[in-house]
């Protein structure tokens, strides 16, 4: 690849965002170059790890279920285009206690946007899925449509199919460009520049490391921590079909069931510390390994004794309010920044990247919700 190489996009960051947007500017027959500085997908990135939820339940936040249906298509048709299974029709299991609201708004937005789901009790909950303790919950409503993507291996794949449309793919380290104004060339540390009429930064938790004056304030990145329990020898309560994915909306916790036979998946839905994503040790906290078994013990009895068979450490990347992050730099009109994935943006990877190809090539019209202005220095989560 020679130094002097000019392409329509060049895309930093091929994460499930960067690799979608690559993939839809490939369609449309752009010259497009992606950079990552450790790989596609990597272990310490957002989009690393095994295992996403796609659910379509946003409470009244139609545009995010909206968009959840149009990426659940994208994803079933790169799964088919690769010969790959990339998503597993679990069932998606939201559990409410007191508090319904959420539930109720769900339940309408699924109706006007034609999602199936169902809707039980706590009696009726318990009969389908005896092997959970339903203590506490009131209602549940079931997405029997909405599953699991197995994340790593879907961003391979994006990032193949991008290829196959002649988008190039290089590991290398790109500097922060300097100034203001439209850029013509980004650098790299060791690869040399790359002329373009258009740079993606899609980055991840390492948004505000680029720009740290724009974003060093406005990207949170947040420690998460996820165990799985060994389930018992033969099993089959813990697996799909028996028991779903699964989020208990007033404990703050979800989880899958046992995938590719890896266990039990848990994690909390509440934000960790702040963390940098290259330094951040990658070894769960004994607290955080306490509080699973101690959680794991009440709500699956049968898993009391299990053991933990895996860990992973990785982050949230985090707006102020959960909302997306999709807008041009204010000092740089030919610089666009993609991110801010909050913890529920990895399956919005297909419409994203639709959709800020679609702006990059002068189509469509920007959402308010995803500008930069709309970004605070504080944090006051408002989408789940």
């Amino acid at each position: 690849m020679a130094e002097s190489s000019t392409y329509d996009v060049v895309v930093v960051g091929a994460g499930v965002f960067g690799s979608w947007t690559a993939w839809h500017l490939a369609k449309r027959k752009l010259k497009v170059l992606v950079l990552d500085a450790y790989g596609a997908a990597h272990a310490r990135a957002s989009s690393g790890g095994e295992t996403r939820i796609i659910r379509m339940s946003y409470a009244a936040d139609e545009i995010y279920t909206r968009w959840s249906q149009r990426s659940l298509v994208q994803w079933k048709e790169l799964s088919a285009a690769c010969n790959q299974p990339l998503f597993q029709q679990t069932g998606v299991l939201w559990l409410e206690g007191a508090d319904e609201l959420r539930l109720r708004e769900s339940e309408a937005a699924l109706k006007r946007c034609g999602v199936a789901h169902e809707v039980m009790d706590n009696s009726q909950l318990t009969k389908r899925y005896p092997q959970v303790n339903f203590d506490g919950v009131s209602r549940g409503l079931l997405e029997p449509e909405s599953g699991v993507l197995l994340a790593r291996r879907a961003v391979h794949a994006v990032m193949e199919e991008a290829k196959k449309s002649s988008a190039e793919f290089l590991i290398a380290h790109a500097v922060t460009p300097d100034g203001g104004g439209t850029i013509s060339k980004l650098a790299t540390s060791r690869c040399g520049a790359f002329s373009a009429g258009h740079f993606v930064f899609a980055c991840g938790p390492w948004l505000g490391k680029v720009f740290p004056e724009l974003l060093g304030q406005r990207i949170f990145p947040t420690r998460q921590e996820v165990f799985f329990f060994g389930i018992p020898a033969g099993d089959p309560r813990f697996a799909t079909p028996s028991l779903p994915t699964w989020l208990f909306n007033h404990d703050e916790v979800y989880g899958m069931p046992d995938i590719e036979s890896r266990g039990l998946k848990l994690a909390r839905d509440t934000h960790g510390e702040r963390v940098d994503p290259d330094t951040q040790s990658r070894i769960v906290s004994e607290e955080g390994a306490e509080w699973a078994r101690n959680y794991v013990a009440r709500r699956f009895p049968a898993l009391k004794n299990a053991p933990i068979v895996e860990t992973r450490v990785c982050q949230y990347e985090n707006t102020s309010n959960g909302d997306f992050l999709i807008d041009r730099h204010p000092d740089m009109p030919n610089v666009w920044l993609a991110g801010g994935g909050s913890g529920h943006g990895f399956k919005h990877g297909p419409a994203l990247g639709e959709f800020l190809a679609a702006q990059i090539c002068g189509e469509g019209k920007a959402e308010p919700r995803f500008s930069l202005a709309s970004k605070a220095t504080q944090q006051k989560r408002a989408v789940f």
